[in-house]
């Protein structure tokens, strides 16, 4: 499997730079107990840089990845063991070996999914060299096989069961996070519905319903960005978060995927599938999550009664910023 590959899979559990869960804390605490060791870490390798879902013992949530000894051990499914970090060719020169926090010992078990990627790795370390038996690396092996049930019960959690896209749930979770870390209005949500849904499953039945979404959430993500986000907030009813985003930008790809939507053909269904879309950006006198979405939707329904799949937006346009295609002002 290539890194691309990896790294796809690694974000689709959507666990990077999430908070402290207690599943994990607790495995990570077990393996300090049952090894007596001063550091336990789950570490997850992301593209440039180790992160750490657990960090016993270690005062920082994040490492550059070329210094990361995790790099090692994702290149295969066995624990490694290295006894002295200090005499070994891949370790001597660590920043984390010749300084603090001065490891001198490591032992880790790569975290493998179903599909054999390898995303990082529960990991001990010790600040003096030290003996590690092959019970002690089946032991450490089962407990990294647990981290990674955790993380798929947590995937399951947050992803929705039919289409993949990410849980009502998950998704409220993810915009708290956003509003945390990036402030409005550089956040754009849209939130979209499927026209006529109900005749869809009335004349072709059910499981034609169900594979029009699915077939929905797959071009939606052909358009998105990878740091876009796409919920299915129940029955036909879709959110997407725009990190990053204008108000020019928003409406843009609203605008695109509405026409995605509109030209993609189904076997199953006769004529095109389309969508109504409303457009909101995220304010800072926003309460909570209840004002942009009640402010997405009112859009949304506002595109079904001007005659369904356009695209409607919340706010006064700039005039240098030109309508797209099926698009109209919030009122008109």
């Amino acid at each position: 499997m290539n890194e691309v590959e990896r790294l796809n899979i690694l974000r689709q559990y959507g666990i990077l730079d999430t908070p402290h869960e207690e599943p994990f804390e607790r495995i990570a605490a077990l393996a300090r107990l049952i090894f007596d060791a001063p550091i336990v870490l789950i570490s997850l390798l992301d593209d440039d840089r180790q992160w750490f879902k657990s960090n016993i013992g270690l005062d920082l949530r994040e490492t550059e990845r070329e210094h990361s000894i995790c790099n090692e051990t994702i290149r295969s499914d066995d624990v490694l063991v290295i006894a002295d970090t200090r005499q070994d060719i891949r370790t001597a020169r660590n920043p984390f070996v010749i300084g603090k926090p001065y490891v001198a010992f490591y032992a880790g078990a790569p975290l493998v999914t179903s599909e054999k990627a390898r995303l990082g790795s529960l990991c001990i370390m010790d600040r003096e060299p030290r003996h590690f038996d092959e019970r002690q690396m089946a032991i450490l092996q089962s407990l990294a096989a647990l981290v990674m049930r955790e993380m798929e019960l947590r995937r399951q959690i947050d992803q929705d069961w039919l289409t993949g896209a990410t849980s009502r749930m998950a998704f409220h979770g993810t915009l708290e996070k956003l509003v945390g870390r990036m402030a409005p209005p550089s956040i754009g949500l849209i939130s979209f519905d499927i026209d006529h849904f109900k005749q869809i499953n009335d004349r072709f039945g059910h499981m034609a319903g169900d594979r029009v979404l699915i077939d929905i959430v797959e071009v939606c993500r052909g358009v998105l960005r990878d740091g876009d986000v796409i919920s299915r907030m129940g029955g036909e009813e879709f959110a997407v978060l725009l990190p990053g985003a204008t108000t020019k930008s928003a409406l843009a790809v609203a605008e695109r995927l509405r026409q995605a939507i509109e030209s993609s053909r189904r076997t199953d269904v006769d004529g095109p599938v389309t969508a109504s879309f409303g457009v909101t950006m995220l304010d800072q006198g926003d309460h909570g999550l209840a004002d942009p979405l009640r402010r997405a939707d009112e859009a949304l329904y506002r595109s079904k009664a001007n005659g369904r799949n356009r695209v409607t937006y919340s706010w006064a346009m700039p005039a240098e910023i030109g309508l797209g295609a099926g698009s109209v002002r919030e009122g008109s």
